[in-house]
């Protein structure tokens, strides 16, 4: 069955939707599925499978077997204890501070924002959804969830659109107009283009623990998103569930799943009234299909730029 585009259209041209944008989504701005990513050369974004082999074979990780490989945050692990934190981060900048060209999903959101703010919340390190904004001369604010600052660490930082510098926020003591202002979300951290000064990734197994302790303790996601996410549906593009972290944050996530007003809900049957979430992913394996069932989230096997192209159909 294909996704219901007209009511996804709908709904977020409304600010109904909360889109999440994982790694897949980059798979768009590729010249042919089948390119293959080289460090060098390549004008595209590394997948995590991509990325995961090269800074294997950058520290000789010794892996048994190819699942070891592509394993990120235990190759990222690795890679700080032969080198350094600072290398990886040094070796993350050289990668994504270059100018990529944004997605067909980027520039289809930015062009809802011209009309509707909205929260757009990214696990990705890339400014592919910056850049799409920018090009449009839309203003937004930028969240960063920090890790590589100890300074800063219990806290995010704020970009409000046309500042250099951020502001040092606790996630809890965040406010910003959602109504009136577009907002990038950048969950697992950034390249900082402009000096490298802020950049940020969560990507080793530890940040991951440390992220999602934090997570736990509603100390890492801003409280006023939280309240956000209650009442909107989720959309979850380019994400697979292979990955123990995005299934643990999804089940945090899991306790603000969207649901209407309690005042308006049935006491008889609050099972109708959850609101529907979807996922967008090219050809899910039956695991990753079950895993999104189980989290009630409905699972739909399309290519992204597909996705895009039936949404503009709808109207921006």
């Amino acid at each position: 069955m294909p996704p219901p585009y007209g009511e996804i259209a709908d709904l977020l041209k409304k600010g109904e939707v909360v889109p999440f944008l994982g790694a897949g989504v980059n798979f768009g701005a590729r010249p042919a599925p089948s390119a293959k990513w080289d460090a060098k050369e390549s004008n595209f974004l590394p997948s995590g499978v991509e990325l995961s082999r090269f800074l294997a074979d950058m520290s000789n990780f010794p892996a048994e077997n190819d699942d070891e490989i592509t394993d990120l945050a235990k190759v990222s692990s690795y890679f700080v204890e032969t080198s350094a934190r600072r290398r990886l981060r040094e070796r993350l900048h050289d990668i994504f501070d270059r100018d990529f060209e944004p997605a067909s999903i980027h520039n289809y959101l930015a062009e809802v924002g011209r009309n509707t703010p909205l929260l757009i919340v990214t696990t990705n390190y890339d400014d592919l959804t910056e850049q799409a904004f920018n090009r449009l001369g839309l203003p937004y604010d930028l969240v960063i969830h920090p890790t590589d600052r100890k300074d800063v660490e219990a806290s995010v930082l704020w970009w409000k659109h046309g500042i250099q510098e951020p502001e040092v926020v606790p996630p809890n003591q965040l406010f910003i107009d959602l109504k009136n202002t577009n907002v990038i979300y950048k969950m697992h951290g950034t390249v900082d283009r402009a000096t490298a000064k802020w950049d940020s990734y969560v990507i080793t197994e530890d940040d991951y623990i440390d992220f999602l302790s934090r997570m736990t303790g509603q100390t890492a996601v801003p409280a006023q998103f939280m309240r956000h996410f209650r009442t909107r549906h989720f959309l979850f593009l380019g994400y697979g569930l292979r990955d123990w972290n995005l299934r643990v944050v999804l089940k945090n996530l899991r306790t603000v799943l969207p649901t209407v007003d309690e005042a308006s809900a049935s006491s008889e049957d609050d099972s109708e009234e959850e609101l529907r979430s979807w996922a967008i992913q090219f050809r899910p394996s039956d695991l990753e299909t079950e895993l999104w069932s189980a989290r009630k989230v409905k699972i739909y096997d399309v290519d992204i730029n597909e996705f895009v192209e039936k949404m503009r159909a709808r109207g921006v």
